[in-house]
């Protein structure tokens, strides 16, 4: 699976219709959908779809087509985003009328070339599961656990100062491995 970072955007035409794909991280999707819908006034149909992983690692998606008739954007556009085996993305294609119908096979293959054309220009990142972890140290060992979090890709996402220093960490299983053996002796896991 594959996820990304960036916001990419690529236009197709077709028959004097433009379609315009905005292919973003799921977080950004209200937003973008609201902006774009405010961006874009005289805009006809505005199709999105999304895919993202639950906190039961479960893919949940969706698709809209928008007042276009049933079958002909929305699930195409997320046809791509499964096929690219994409995930925690969302795609919006602003989508302008020029007069001539397109058919329901045109219209299928527009919004698939246009969100296709978005995703060739994407640069995707490879998932990798991440855990969150708490452990604790002693003051004097800070610098060196911030050190050791840096230099193997650990995130600290939350840090706690009481009797001991605690830290919620988020990192891929391989490099919580990797921090546990740096600092064997320094750290202790929580949960």
């Amino acid at each position: 699976m594959f996820y990304i970072t960036s916001h990419f955007t690529a236009t197709y035409e077709e028959k004097q219709s433009k379609f315009i794909a905005h292919l973003i991280p799921y977080k950004s999707y209200d937003e973008l959908l609201a902006a774009l819908k405010a961006e874009h006034p005289k805009a006809r149909h505005f199709v999105t779809s999304y895919r993202y992983l639950n906190e039961f690692d479960q893919i949940v998606e969706n698709s809209n087509d928008d007042g276009e008739p049933k079958g002909t954007s929305g699930k195409p556009t997320l046809c791509v985003l499964q096929g690219n085996e994409l995930i925690n993305a969302a795609v919006i294609v602003v989508r302008y009328f020029g007069g001539t119908k397109l058919g329901t096979g045109g219209l299928v293959r527009a919004y698939s070339d246009a969100v296709n054309m978005a995703v060739r220009i994407a640069q995707l990142h490879l998932y990798k599961k991440e855990i969150c972890q708490m452990i604790s140290f002693s003051y004097s060992d800070m610098g060196r656990v911030e050190y050791e979090c840096s230099k193997l890709g650990v995130s600290v996402v939350e840090k706690f100062f009481e009797a001991e220093v605690r830290f919620k960490i988020q990192a891929e299983q391989e490099s919580l491995k990797a921090l546990h053996v740096a600092l064997e002796r320094v750290i202790a896991t929580l949960s």
